[in-house]
């Protein structure tokens, strides 16, 4: 069977664990899936973004793998982000199963696609971003971005709620799960210690950096919260760990320490580019991102609210500070300057 990118619909991984790869209708090309197989049946876990060409390939394997709806006991979700979240729902009408997911989480999931569909949290992230410099032709691109996804993430589910410090049974494993914040707000990732075997949502990727974001009502120490998250993931014992996107891997600890750098690298060249020209955050955000997300709303939402995350975190350790203006802040890096200059 076709899959994406060259690569299978889903392959079969160790202890009975089905990773099948769901298309999404962006770059990531697929976010991972994965069906765990035990006494019972299967629990699902990150079902996928709703959207047509998602339904047929779930079709297509649950043929293949003779995997029926009713097979299907329980929903994990690791994090509320609509790639992973978006299915939930249908797989429930479906099945009849229980879907699990954290408190945090789910109030994310309510603030955007809930009662008023996101409109609230819409005008909060666009005045967020206009205050911190982005031109309001880029930023009225935003909304309608937004309401895309709202037909991706229904039906909602019906949630349960799992949270850091439990144990689930998987796979006949007892899996540990962790709070993991940074990338998502109430993430957790799921740790078997008799095999030394995680699934890690979106937190550690193998190939590629994890999103970190600050959006309008949630800490806006998100990378704080998520280098803090990467120490204390690399002192588990992992031999497999499985993320939502890209392959499984090893090298789990040393990947985590890696990420950590790369932010690290991306804070001192923020604070070498103030020192050159102090600017607001979207100027900041187009000379770090550029072309790469010129005219294309995802990504440039993603490239603006990452750039917040780490313009507060170099903040809030009083390296740079704010130099307010009449219409946006512009930022400037405190104390000494470049003897250079």
């Amino acid at each position: 069977m076709s899959g994406i990118a060259g690569r299978p619909a889903a392959t079969e991984r160790p202890g009975g664990i089905l990773q099948v790869r769901v298309p999404l209708p962006f770059s990531l090309k697929w976010v991972n899936s994965y069906l765990l197989r035990d006494e019972r049946g299967y629990a699902l876990i990150d079902p996928g973004l709703h959207t047509a060409e998602a339904v047929a390939a779930w079709e297509a394997v649950m043929a293949e793998h003779a995997v029926d709806f009713g097979d299907i006991h329980t929903i994990l979700l690791t994090h509320q982000h609509p790639d992973h979240y978006g299915l939930a729902g249908w797989f429930q009408q479906r099945s009849g199963a229980p879907v699990y997911l954290s408190a945090e989480s789910h109030a994310y999931a309510q603030r955007l696609w809930g009662r008023d569909k996101g409109s609230a949290f819409a005008a909060d992230l666009t005045a967020l971003y206009a205050l911190h410099g982005m031109p309001p032709e880029v930023a009225a691109e935003l909304r309608p971005h937004l309401d895309g996804f709202v037909a991706k993430v229904e039906p909602q589910p019906e949630v349960r709620f799992i949270e850091a410090g439990e144990t689930v049974r998987l796979a006949g494993l007892d899996w540990r799960t962790i709070d993991a914040p940074g990338h998502a707000g109430g993430q957790l990732c799921f740790y078997a210690p008799e095999k030394r075997w995680m699934i890690c949502g979106d937190q550690v990727l193998p190939t590629i950096t994890p999103n970190v974001s600050v959006v309008p009502g949630e800490d806006d120490r998100q990378l704080e919260r998520f280098l803090t998250s990467l120490r204390e993931l690399a002192a588990y014992e992992v031999e497999l760990a499985f993320p939502g996107h890209r392959e499984p891997f090893e090298r789990f600890a040393e990947r985590a320490e890696e990420l950590a750098a790369h932010h690290e690298r991306r804070l001192e060249d923020i604070v070498q580019m103030l020192l050159e020209t102090p600017g607001s955050a979207y100027s900041l955000c187009m000379r770090l991102f550029g072309e790469r997300i010129a005219g294309d709303a995802h990504h440039m939402r993603f490239a603006m609210s990452e750039t917040l995350a780490h313009v507060f975190y170099l903040e809030q350790r009083e390296r740079i500070g704010r130099s307010p203006q009449e219409k946006e802040i512009t930022y400037i890096v405190k104390g000494k300057r470049d003897e250079n200059r």
